[in-house]
């Protein structure tokens, strides 16, 4: 009697471990349909991280296009003052020009007056002393117009330095905006590419799911 129940003890161990080693291998070697749904959840996962990174740097993008729009105006901004700068400093150059010819053509006059009177009435007549009383006032507004000339001009080529190098900077802008752009739209094509991918991957879960 014991033997029979140590005989029937032993037969069901075996059956049990039968068992639980046939249950090991059944986890250790999934089904088909279940590793097709593993893979599924796995290829959301990264359809989700892949999404997540596109939405960031199409984000990202967009930031950089907003400043660049921002330092595209500032420099029109500054390139047309520039502009309105160096307009002004023509109509200086070209009055103060103006000046400087009349003054010069007033020391002429001058000259040829002092040389006309000293002639008729002497060196030292007053008539001479006046006409070299006036040539001197006329020497001295021809000389400041003749400064206002100079530093004329070094502002109106300062300006033009500075429109320029803002003419720079907008069609550096411009080439950096379009590269933003281009960018920000190959990041929207990239989300949308994953969106679908998605939908595609869920689509294949339910289907795993339901096993068929």
């Amino acid at each position: 009697m014991m033997k029979a129940e140590f005989v029937v003890r032993r037969g069901v161990l075996a059956v049990a471990f039968a068992g639980l080693l046939a249950g090991g291998i059944y986890a250790q070697d999934p089904t088909p349909q279940q590793q097709d749904t593993q893979n599924d959840k796995k290829d959301i996962r990264q359809d989700k991280k892949d999404l997540a990174k596109d939405r960031a740097d199409r984000n990202a993008d967009q930031r950089d296009i907003n400043h660049r729009k921002r330092d595209l105006a500032r420099d029109r901004v500054d390139r047309n003052q520039d502009q309105r700068d160096i307009n002004h400093d023509r109509r200086d150059l070209n009055k103060d020009r103006t000046d400087r010819n009349a003054d010069q053509r007033d020391i002429n006059k001058d000259k040829s007056q002092l040389a006309s009177d000293v002639k008729n009435y002497g060196a030292n007549s007053s008539q001479a002393q006046a006409d070299r009383k006036d040539l001197r006032a006329d020497r001295v507004d021809r000389n400041k117009d003749q400064r206002d000339i100079n530093h004329d001009r070094r502002d109106l080529n300062k300006d033009r330095v500075d429109r320029n190098a803002d003419q720079r900077d907008i069609n550096h802008d411009k080439r950096d905006l379009a590269k933003d752009r281009k960018d920000r739209n190959h990041d929207q094509k990239d989300i949308n590419k994953d969106k679908k991918d998605l939908r595609k991957d869920r689509k294949d879960l339910r289907h795993d799911r339901r096993g068929h």
